[in-house]
């Protein structure tokens, strides 16, 4: 339905009321020099993503699918949901309330500057008016209330997440802003309503009514709003267009920014860390200036909304270590601001003194990929974090600790420092042989790892799963002593070269090797040999031995006994779980045992870090608690009924536990046990019972 201009007497209403032909001319002139201070504020944010480096994953390949999905990740607000219930239905009014605002002033200048100007007529009449009035009034009550639960949350709850030392009077005044556009907005319609006499076609409009006849019942008269009418709009035409022309400058310009980050997010980010260039020399390996962040880590910056997730889930900030991943993320978005402007000099990015971010924030790092896996917007730390610390290795200043362990793989081909003809010696005490891989084709290729092969107690694990596939009689084989260390572990602490000649090596071993499929003990192994070999041209079917067993149940190879009555905890290790999304195989394998299994209450993709990872194994921070004694507290606890046992199914995270559970005086409280050890003694059990 439309309506030939003139409107006075049409079921609509005047836009520019009481405002005068000297005011709307005014209003025009702001709007277009606010437009010209808006799209260059949006130049000066392509500029600064494009000074940036190449970034070395195609972010824009299938960009079609790429943009569905995102704009349906964000419309159902799917990164808020996760984890917090409130958040979601907070962001989900405010996102979708403000959107419908946006589209509503956005149909009204269409109608006024375009559609009257071409056709004499205007469709902002009749029944569209009236739905439109009825559905601007209806959404926009949802952002009041979005914005309530924000200001609740912030100031009165005062989440702890939600403030650190990048809270600003920024944020206060983008929060209040929206508040006054949203209040304002409808206080200038009941204003406009009173001042009209209460046309009978606006009770549509039902906030802007009943504000109406409630200025109308504390004695503002028609006349009077009619004189304070101007006022009123003037101050939101002012805020509303001052909130408009700053949004690339400030805040409101994750809007963009982070719908473009989930666009180009890497879904391996992390868990397949970038090769570094072929000819790279040493100094342009990781990033001494701000320019050498790719664009996609400036977008990462920029995207960063400042809402403490990373910061809630961070084991490292949980245990008092010198590192928030959201406080790394906006001190350089914040360097980039200050050097862009002419107000800092310019510093390393990570050194040893002076620079952006310490070394003891990415020396703390434990890989563990919760950061990642907790941003709603799709910020890549781990890969940001890996580059920083491979820019330490190059530069010299890496942790004594670390540069002995990579001494001792380089030298020998394990992190012990141990000859490698040591490697296989756990073999010796078993009541029967293992294959030579190297010699004999198997079905099942098994990389034992380093710590299965030399660490006493991880021993029982790799001994426990050679009785298993013995019990099973599939076919298996391992490496003996030319296996190698994965390098998993050496990569994420910045040492690509040596990891790139751990991977050649076993690569080139693998191919030698006649095999269906690589079984890994550990997950690290697991990870890197699945993602990352294959940058190196490698193709093979990998799992972890979990996995594997679970096939083997439920293909009827391997039978469990249901004979073991213990009240066990499960632990999900960060490479298999959050890494690889694999939750469910140890489950099964446990509950096969007979074995009843209480959940903590941060399991699966919310599992806390046993701090083994990123190096962290080989690291002590004796000022600093351990995740593993928080993570044993925890079962201890907090878990619903009393467990005796702690399930995992890693052996790193069998070292870190086992270490905890004597420094945090859980001995006598707590066993630690690794998945492997509970079947095989289920399957020891029910024989010595049939015996």
């Amino acid at each position: 339905m439309t309506s030939t201009l003139p409107l006075e007497n049409a079921i609509t209403r005047p836009i520019f009321w009481e405002i005068g032909s000297v005011g709307k001319l005014l209003f025009y002139y702001l709007a277009l020099v606010g437009s010209i201070i808006f799209i260059h504020g949006i130049r000066l944010r392509l500029n600064r993503y494009t000074s940036g480096s190449e970034d070395p994953t195609n972010r824009l390949d299938n960009l079609p699918h790429r943009i569905f999905y995102s704009l349906k990740f964000i419309a159902r607000n799917t990164g808020q949901f996760d984890r917090d219930v409130y958040a979601g239905i907070m962001h989900t009014l405010i996102l979708w309330g403000f959107l419908t605002l946006t589209i509503g002033t956005t149909i009204l200048a269409i109608d006024i500057d375009l559609y009257r100007k071409l056709t004499k007529k205007s469709f902002f009449v009749g029944d569209f008016y009236l739905v439109y009035s009825f559905v601007m009034d209806a959404l926009g009550f949802l952002l009041v209330i979005g914005i309530v639960m924000v200001i609740y949350r912030r100031y009165f709850v005062r989440t702890d997440r939600l403030h650190g030392k990048h809270t600003s009077l920024e944020d206060d005044l983008f929060i209040f802003s929206l508040l006054y556009l949203s209040v304002g907005g409808y206080l200038l319609e009941g204003i406009r309503i009173l001042g009209q006499e209460f046309p009978p076609f606006e009770k549509v409009s039902f906030v802007g009514w009943f504000i109406a006849l409630s200025l109308s019942k504390i004695g503002i008269s028609p006349l009077a709003s009619q004189s304070i009418y101007p006022i009123f709009w003037w101050a939101h035409v002012f805020i509303g267009g001052l909130f408009t022309v700053l949004i690339p400058y400030a805040k409101p310009f994750h809007m963009f920014s982070s719908l473009a980050n989930v666009i180009a997010r890497d879904e391996l980010s992390g868990i397949r860390l970038p090769r570094i260039p072929e000819n790279a020399a040493p100094s342009d390996i990781g990033p001494t200036n701000i320019e050498d962040f790719s664009w996609k880590q400036l977008l990462d910056h920029d995207a960063c909304t400042k809402c403490g997730r990373c910061s809630s889930v961070c084991p490292a900030t949980a245990s008092g270590r010198d590192l928030d991943p959201r406080d790394v993320i906006l001190d350089l978005k914040r360097y980039k601001d200050e050097l862009d402007l002419g107000i800092t000099e310019k510093r390393p990015i990570i050194a040893d003194g002076g620079s952006v971010v310490s070394i003891n924030s990415m020396e703390s790092c434990m890989s563990c990929l919760a950061c990642v896996d907790a941003c709603p917007v799709g910020i890549e730390h781990v890969t940001q974090f890996t580059e920083m610390n491979r820019r330490l290795v190059e530069s010299g200043q890496i942790n004594e600790n670390l540069q002995s362990i990579m001494t001792d793989i380089f030298t020998h081909g394990n992190s012990f420092g141990a000859s490698e003809r040591k490697r296989p010696e756990w073999v010796e005490d078993l009541p029967f042989s293992i294959p030579d891989a190297r010699d004999s084709k198997v079905q099942y290729l098994w990389y034992v790892g380093d710590l299965p092969s030399y660490d006493p107690r991880n021993q029982k694990i790799a001994k426990s799963l050679a009785h298993i596939f013995h019990e099973t009689g599939v076919s298996y084989g391992i490496l003996y002593e030319s296996e190698r260390n994965d390098g998993n572990d050496i990569r994420r602490i910045g040492e690509e070269g040596l990891y790139e000649m751990l991977a050649e090596t076993n690569i080139e071993l693998f191919n030698q090797c006649d095999f269906e499929t690589i079984v890994c003990t550990d997950p690290h192994s697991y990870n890197t040999i699945k993602n990352e070999y294959p940058q190196f041209g490698f193709s093979a079917n990998v799992r972890h031995y979990t996995g594997v067993l679970e096939e083997l149940v439920n293909s009827g190879t391997l039978v469990i006994p249901n004979s073991l009555n213990y009240s066990v905890t499960y632990h999900d290790p960060c490479h298999l779980g959050r890494y690889n999304h694999e939750y469910e195989a140890p489950r099964q394998l446990i509950e096969k045992t007979g074995c009843t299994l209480y959940e903590m209450p941060r399991n699966r993709r919310s599992s806390f870090c046993c701090g083994g990872g990123g190096g962290g194994i080989w690291m002590d921070f004796p000022d600093t608690k351990k995740p593993s004694e928080e993570r044993l507290r925890e079962a201890l606890e907090d878990t619903k009924k009393a467990v005796e046992k702690f399930v995992v199914s890693c052996p790193q995270c069998m070292t870190m536990y086992e270490d905890g559970r004597k420094t945090g005086g859980f001995e006598n409280q707590l066993e630690i046990i690794d998945v492997a050890e509970l079947v095989a003694e289920a399957i020891i059990t029910n024989n010595l019972t049939k015996a």
